[in-house]
């Protein structure tokens, strides 16, 4: 029983994907019931990943149990709808009295839908218990994820073997872990992995330049066949966007950064990833390189557009920058764009935004630049 007064017949309904469930939740239940016999709604796997753009931590069966076994709940069950609205379909079955949100939750769209029906609508504060701090999922999951990290335009600069020909600029920019982004895609999930072995899930304390010499030592000890270039460590360990200039080291000679909210939030609102296929393994992007002054010269100087266009929050500049920089991959390391994937940027890509560029060398992700928002792509956020 859910520990509601005998008296009380109301059925209450509330919904939510409910993964990493938490004293929050426990607490949301506990008030809810107080209205009546509590059933919820819990998000289908496909939905939360719809919604997300990744999968839940926990299967829906596992959710499903899960949110069985509190006390305060009536009876839990898979919602078969989709959308935000996923609970739809389930009102005439379950005929709910009231229907609660909380206030992070709640939407028109959803008081709409109660209104329609003659279903009481209540948003409750988050209020945890006492001695408890307030929860909500999304923070948890930015406290217990490692940042991610992405490279804008200037990729490979930060190979000595391309830096000391010429000078230039990468562009980076850490990300929150939004999304689980696919192995050998471009995104530093190698380096991150070495990084969450050293700190746990947990982005560690201390200054972010210095955290990020120690992950780039760990992952390249003496004798490493392939260096792994710092950009990746930087970017993950940074916070906001920087920009890297090289001149011939492994380390760059300069980082510029910046954490300014607009100018972050306005790059979080421009970046659009869409998923390719990610690299085969064992695929060699070095297998050839084209290493002529001229050629490395347009990559750096296509990071140098780069970090003036998003510092004048110019998308226009941005996407140049970054279909510069992956022309220029071309040119030097062929092996790094596949020709399918070449048409594909000729073809959807180049044409119809301000600019792309891959995440990853033959795969991984279309990183596209425009103010036009592209149905089904995925989102990130910059972390400052």
């Amino acid at each position: 029983m859910n520990g509601q007064n005998s008296l009380t017949k109301k059925k209450v309904l509330a919904s939510g994907c409910y993964d990493l469930l938490h004293a929050g939740h426990i607490a949301f239940f506990k008030t809810a019931s107080r209205f009546g016999s509590l059933f919820v709604a819990v998000g289908s796997d496909e939905n939360v990943r719809m919604l997300k753009g990744k999968a839940p931590w926990f299967s829906q069966n596992e959710r499903v149990y899960i949110v069985n076994s509190i006390r305060y709940v009536e009876k839990a069950f898979i919602a078969s709808g989709e959308g935000m609205l996923d609970f739809a379909p389930d009102l005439e079955r379950i005929k709910p009295d009231i229907f609660v949100v909380n206030r992070d939750g709640h939407t028109p769209d959803k008081e709409a839908l109660c209104k329609k029906f003659g279903i009481e609508y209540k948003v409750l504060d988050r209020i945890p218990e006492p001695g408890l701090a307030a929860r909500a999922s999304s923070s948890i999951k930015k406290e217990l994820q490692f940042p991610y990290r992405i490279c804008i335009a200037g990729g490979w600069m930060d190979q000595p073997w391309v830096s000391e020909i010429y000078p230039g600029s990468v562009v980076v920019a850490q990300l929150w872990p939004t999304i689980e982004f696919n192995d050998r895609s471009g995104m530093a999930t190698s380096s991150r992995k070495v990084a969450v072995e050293m700190w746990g899930n947990k982005y560690p304390k201390g200054n972010p330049i210095d955290n990020a010499r120690i992950l780039f030592g760990a992952e390249n000890p003496p004798g490493s066949k392939y260096i792994s270039g710092s950009q990746d460590h930087i970017g993950l360990l940074n916070p906001g966007i920087s920009r890297l200039y090289y001149k011939g080291g492994y380390w760059p000679e300069q980082i510029d950064s910046t954490r300014d909210k607009d100018i972050c939030d306005w790059l979080s609102s421009v970046i659009y990833l869409i998923p390719l296929e990610p690299r085969p393994t064992g695929y060699d992007p070095l297998k050839e390189k084209n290493l002529a002054v001229e050629i490395i010269k347009e990559l750096g100087d296509a990071g140098e557009q780069c970090w003036a266009s998003i510092l004048r929050q110019d998308v226009v500049g941005l996407g140049e920058s970054m279909t510069k920089s992956f022309l220029a991959w071309k040119k030097m390391l062929p092996y790094t764009v596949p020709e399918y994937v070449m048409q594909e940027m000729q073809d959807k890509y180049f044409p119809n935004y301000c600019g792309a560029i891959t995440s990853g060398s033959g795969g991984g992700y279309v990183v596209v630049a425009s103010e036009k928002q592209i149905k089904g792509a995925l989102r990130i956020k910059v972390r400052f």
